[in-house]
C-alpha cells in the first residue's frame, strides 16, 4: 500500500463508511507512534515565561510562538520490552515514543494524540524550562484519536492554551504548528488552512470527521501539538500527514491533518468527567446516492444514503433496517441497491454520509430515534434505540 508509515499507517481511500465507520484519506500516516528506532534529540528551552495566551487579534508568527510555546509540551512514552520467548529471563529493549502535547488548564491537564500514549507503560512529559515529569492518563478516546493526561506540576509553572471554534476556521487563514518533530523541541511551522471538513480514519478505523486540512510543515513527532490561528487560539490537533509515497517514505509533503478543536472541547470534557466518551452508533454501512445513479435506476428519491450493510446486533440490526442485496456500478463506482434509504434522523434531513454521523453523533447511546426511510419506493419511518460504538466497526 503506497505511503504507509512503519509508525501505524493508515488505510487507503474507501467507497462506504460504517456509521461511526472508517474513511481514510489517501497514504495518511499517524506523527508518532512506537518505533524501534526512535531518535531523542537534545533539546533547547523555549521562553520561560509563563503569562497566558491572548485570544484574538491578528499576531505575526513570532508573537504567537512566544505566548503558546511554553503551553507546549514533548511526551515520551515508553513501552517495556517483552519477555524472551526462550527462558522469560531477558528482554527486549523497550520501545519508545515521542509526542507532542498542550496544556489544557492549571490543573495539570493535557491534551495529546491516543496514538502517541497508546499501550504505554511509562509517560513521561517535558516543559519548556526542560522540566520532566510523569503523566498520568485521565482517558483515551481511540475514534477520535485523543487522550487527555495528567501532571503534577505548580499551577503557576503551566501555560494553558485557549481552545478556539474550529466551525469559524475558512479556507485560506494563517495557522502556526507548534511541536516536537523528530525531537526537536517546540519548533514552529507556518502556513494556512488548505481545507475544512475533511475525513480521516482513527487509530480503531472509525471515521474522524471536520478535520482541517493544513500545508503548514508538520512531521512525525508533531503528533498531539497545537495548530494555532492568527489569534494564538488553537483550533486543532496535529495528528496524521500524507505522505504521497509509494516507496514507504514518511516525510512531509505539504498535506496535514488536524482533529477540529470542537471535536476537542466535546471529547476533553468526557473524559474529565468520565474518563471516557460515549460515542453513538447506528450500526448500518451506507453510501450517499448520486444524481445519476438516481437517474439511471430510477430511485423514489434523488438524495439519501442506501443501506449497504446492517451490523448484527446494532440498533440498526434490531429496528429492522433493510441491507441492499444487489451489486450496480455507475461512473466506475460501485453501490449496493434493494434495501432501506434513509432520508432523515429526526428532523434533520440527511443526503450524506457525514450527515448521517453528525445526526447520530448529537445523541448519546440509549437515545431513541426516528429514521425516515424509503423501502420497497414506498416513505415509512422506523424507530431505532442508538447502541454504543463497540471498538471497531468489525465489532
Amino acid at each position: 500500500m503506497p505511503g504507509l508509515s512503519p509508525l501505524r499507517a493508515f488505510a487507503s481511500l474507501v467507497a462506504a463508511a460504517v456509521l461511526g465507520g472508517a474513511v481514510a484519506v489517501g497514504a495518511a500516516a499517524l506523527l508518532g507512534g512506537f518505533s524501534s528506532d526512535t531518535t531523542i534529540v537534545t533539546q533547547t528551552a523555549a521562553s520561560s515565561s509563563h503569562q497566558p495566551v491572548a485570544a484574538g487579534g491578528n499576531m505575526t508568527i513570532g508573537d504567537i510562538y512566544r505566548r503558546a510555546a511554553p503551553g507546549v509540551v514533548q511526551i515520551t512514552s515508553t513501552i517495556r520490552g517483552a519477555p524472551s520467548s526462550f527462558s522469560g529471563q531477558f528482554r527486549s529493549p523497550p520501545q519508545q515514543a515521542l509526542g507532542s502535547g498542550f496544556v489544557l488548564d492549571k490543573a495539570g491537564h493535557i491534551v495529546t494524540n491516543y496514538h502517541v500514549v497508546q499501550g504505554a507503560d511509562a509517560i513521561k512529559v517535558s516543559f519548556s524550562n526542560q522540566d520532566t515529569v510523569t503523566a498520568k492518563v485521565v482517558g483515551n478516546d481511540p475514534s477520535t484519536d485523543l487522550s487527555v493526561l495528567r501532571v503534577q506540576t505548580p499551577a503557576n509553572a503551566l501555560t494553558p492554551l485557549p481552545l478556539g471554534n474550529s466551525d469559524r476556521v475558512e479556507v485560506g487563514d494563517e495557522v502556526v504548528a507548534i511541536g516536537n518533530p523528530f525531537g526537536l523541541a517546540r519548533t514552529a511551522t507556518a502556513g494556512i488552512i488548505s481545507a475544512v471538513q475533511r475525513n480521516i480514519t482513527s487509530p480503531n478505523e472509525f471515521t474522524i470527521d471536520h478535520v482541517l486540512q493544513t500545508d503548514a510543515p508538520i512531521n512525525h513527532g508533531n503528533s498531539g501539538g497545537p495548530l494555532l490561528d492568527s489569534g494564538g487560539q488553537v483550533i486543532g490537533v496535529n495528528t496524521q500527514i500524507e505522505t504521497g509515497d509509494s516507496t514507504g517514505g514518511t516525510g512531509n509533503v505539504g498535506i496535514g491533518f488536524a482533529v477540529p478543536s470542537n471535536t476537542v472541547k466535546n471529547v476533553a470534557a468526557q473524559l474529565l468527567r468520565t474518563g471516557k466518551v460515549d460515542h453513538a452508533y447506528l450500526g448500518i454501512l451506507g453510501q450517499a446516492i448520486t444524481p445519476d445513479l438516481a437517474q439511471t435506476y430510477k430511485l423514489p428519491v434523488g438524495s439519501g444514503v442506501l443501506v449497504a450493510k446492517v451490523t448484527r446486533g446494532s440498533g440498526a440490526a434490531r429496528a429492522g433496517l433493510k441491507a441492499g442485496h444487489t451489486q450496480v456500478v455507475v461512473a466506475g463506482e460501485t453501490y449496493v441497491l434493494g434495501g432501506d434509504i434513509i432520508v432523515a434522523l429526526n428532523r434533520t434531513r440527511v443526503s450524506t454520509i457525514d450527515q448521517l454521523r453528525d445526526a447520530v453523533a448529537a445523541h448519546q447511546s440509549g437515545d431513541k430515534v426516528k429514521l425516515v426511510i424509503f423501502r420497497d419506493a414506498k416513505r415509512t419511518s422506523v424507530r431505532v434505540t442508538l447502541g454504543r460504538q463497540p471498538t471497531s466497526p468489525q465489532g
